[in-house]
């Protein structure tokens, strides 16, 4: 690659500007940047120039480029062809180490640390300081305290990174960048594992930190939160510019509609009528009988509190509601990781709540987790292995195992029908993308025919792209009877797929909407204050009297 320059040892006392150069030049600029991996032209003459002291938001489906560009910024991937200057100066980044010197520093999706570590180890990987030859932890600690203070990781220092939880550990990730004081920060879905409440406090960094001088690229699926955080908007597709506009003045459907060259509401499939659910529902999709999931009076401690519902075959029912509402908790119970204080669930099988997730897996339930990589899939084995895991497991204990031929039968049925985008199928599934990944965790589910689907924030880090794909085979497994409860954080998606919406507020299930009748303001007002927008005082007053 040509770049005209060398690797940019600067000072980096400050973010805001590099010695030598004008406060004019972009921060970042790239001209012509092209990579491909063998046929496959990741990035095409990809122009760019990111203002300094701003948010630059980079969004587009997976495999339009933005992961290469990020990682070519970074110095984990070279380009073939193009230049790349900060702050106006030619770098060439071969490695991440050119990358550093050159001060860009980048927060992964994929976390990059050491378990068997301490926290205070993970923020000095590599540059540790000494004294008299030896690691002077006391210095560690007095530059990483304030900087957990303000990123809100409330922990010990000492504590290993493998006893924390995945927020905890994402928040040790981008502790560890900021420590750097890089000035370009580059944010790869920073907050996938974060709440709301977290999130809002990595913002409010992310805000002074641009106030101090510091650049920051940010990479997200989560279209709201671009608007959000981002001064400027790029939108990539299939490894192409399509342009750079200031976000004062954008609308999410027009970014939508850049990315996929549709609308926002293409996105979701149509919905049944409630008579064609019900002609749907008449069996279930081996043929026999299909029956409801009735939950009654369901209790857990004070975390859930007398939950009563219906959930019909042929319908997807959305779960709303803030962090510590009951929702995860719902779930829990229903897949058999958490037990009932009180109430009673009946299963379409005629049984009540499973013991275990096992017994649960081996009477149709399935539970796709919010967290693919820790909980869904074994990333380091094949997408073969992952895809006849369920089966394995609900298997008869005399006959623990399923012949080589049957389970890459398995993998190549699931590959064919979501339509998984892999080499093929013996490669292991950290290597696909997002959107692929989760479509490996649901396959293996589908190979055990699941009359239930418990999905908790199943498009969660995937592009829209791969959404899309998601919601028509939600939709498509609803239509052949079977029942599906999901939980998402982004409300258009409870808005434009569910048939009902039920809101948890504080533990109790307040209200019920209708998925096809409500908007997004009105689910954001119930999961808020647990009653409609338009609807009577009585559930405030009620959990007042609580």
């Amino acid at each position: 690659m040509e770049t005209g320059g060398g690797t940019g040892t600067m000072d980096r006392s400050s973010p805001s500007a590099l010695p030598g150069t004008a406060a004019a030049h972009p921060a970042v600029a790239v001209s012509g940047l092209s990579k491909s991996y063998g046929g496959i032209r990741a990035l095409v003459e990809m122009d760019l120039a990111v203002e300094p002291g701003t948010v630059h938001a980079i969004i587009g489906e997976n495999g339009a480029g933005k992961s290469t560009l990020m990682k070519i910024l970074a110095g984990a991937v070279r380009a073939d062809a193009g230049t790349i200057a900060i702050g106006g100066v030619p770098v060439s980044l071969s490695s991440p180490q050119d990358a550093r010197r050159a001060g860009v520093g980048i927060v992964y999706q994929e976390l990059s640390l050491f378990p068997e570590r301490s926290i205070l180890a993970n923020l000095f990987p590599d540059t540790q300081p000494t004294r008299g030859g030896l690691v002077d932890t006391d210095a560690m600690r007095r530059a990483a305290l304030p900087v957990l203070e303000r990123i809100g990781l409330n922990a010990d220092p000492d504590r290993l990174v493998g006893d924390l939880d995945l927020d905890e550990r994402q928040l040790v990730e981008i502790s560890r960048v900021v420590l750097e004081r890089p000035r370009v920060l580059i944010l790869d879905e920073p907050n996938s594992a974060l709440n709301e409440r977290e999130t809002a406090r990595l913002f409010a960094v992310l805000r002074d930190l641009k106030a101090e001088g510091m650049t920051m690229l940010y990479v997200s699926h989560r279209l709201e939160e671009v608007f959000d955080i981002s001064d400027r908007i790029t939108v990539m597709r299939n490894g192409r510019l399509v342009w750079t506009r200031d976000r004062a003045g954008l609308t999410i459907p027009d970014v939508v509609n850049a990315m996929v060259g549709g609308s926002q509401g293409d996105l979701y499939p149509p919905r049944r009528t409630a008579q064609e659910r019900s002609a749907v529902a008449v069996t279930a999709a081996d043929g026999t009988p299909a029956g409801s999931l009735e939950v009654r009076d369901l209790t857990v401690g004070d975390e859930l509190r007398e939950a009563t519902f219906t959930a019909r075959p042929g319908e997807i029912i959305g779960l709303a509601g803030l962090e510590g509402s009951g929702v995860a908790t719902l779930l829990g119970v229903l897949f058999g990781t958490r037990q009932a204080t009180t109430g009673s669930v009946s299963y379409p099988d005629g049984g009540g709540l499973p013991g275990s997730p096992t017994a649960a897996s081996r009477r149709g339930v399935a539970l796709v987790p919010a967290d693919r990589r820790h909980q869904g899939l074994m990333l380091d084995r094949s997408i073969v292995r992952n895809v006849s895991l369920v089966s394995v497991g609900t298997l008869p204990s005399r006959t623990p195992w399923l012949r080589p031929a049957e389970m890459l039968g398995a993998a190549r049925r699931q590959i064919e029908r979501l339509r998984i985008k892999v080499g093929h199928p013996e490669d292991p599934a950290g290597s696909l993308s997002g959107g692929n990944q989760q479509k490996v965790v649901i396959g293996k589910w589908l190979e055990v025919a699941p009359r239930i689907l418990l999905l908790d924030d199943p498009t969660r880090g995937v592009d829209v792209g791969a959404k899309r794909e998601i919601y028509l085979l939600v939709r498509a497994l609803a239509d052949e009877g079977r029942i599906v409860l999901f939980r998402s954080t982004e409300l258009p998606e409870l808005v434009g797929l569910a048939d009902r919406i039920l809101v948890f507020y504080r533990g109790a299930l307040t209200e019920e909407l209708d998925g096809a009748a409500t908007s997004d303001t009105e689910v954001l007002h119930a999961i808020n204050t647990g009653r409609r927008a338009d609807g009577p005082d009585g559930a405030q007053e009620k959990e007042a009297e609580r």
